[in-house]
């Protein structure tokens, strides 16, 4: 299981990784707000450079919401593979977490409800 996963992640990240154009503040501004804007809009993926040092970037606005569901799903796939790594298969039952915290289910039961 470990293995697929780890083998999924990686080709889903081969997926939204492509070519970036690299650009310096200097032809970035030379461009103009609306030429950097039109690229992205055509699908460019743009990196603003000052002294060679990546400073900024610019994508059209479905890239970004695919950027930030791919940063979802890898969040979910690193806690599962965390899990996957660390699970003992162990288990606490809720009857034992009730007691170590000085509970029964009755006495759960017996509490005020909440509005």
């Amino acid at each position: 299981m470990l293995a697929n996963l780890c083998r999924y992640l990686y080709s889903y990240c081969m997926t939204i990784m492509r070519d970036v154009r690299e650009l310096s503040v200097t032809e970035a501004a030379q461009r103009g707000v609306a030429g950097l804007i039109a690229e992205a809009e055509r699908g460019a993926d743009l990196v603003v450079t000052r002294r060679n040092h990546p400073v900024a970037a610019v994508v059209g606005i479905g890239r970004l919401a695919l950027l930030e569901s791919a940063e979802s799903d890898l969040r979910d796939l690193a806690l599962v593979l965390a899990r996957a790594a660390t699970d003992t298969g162990r288990r606490t039952s809720l009857d034992d977490v009730l007691t170590a915290f000085g509970h029964t289910r009755e006495s759960l039961a017996a509490l005020p409800e909440d509005d």
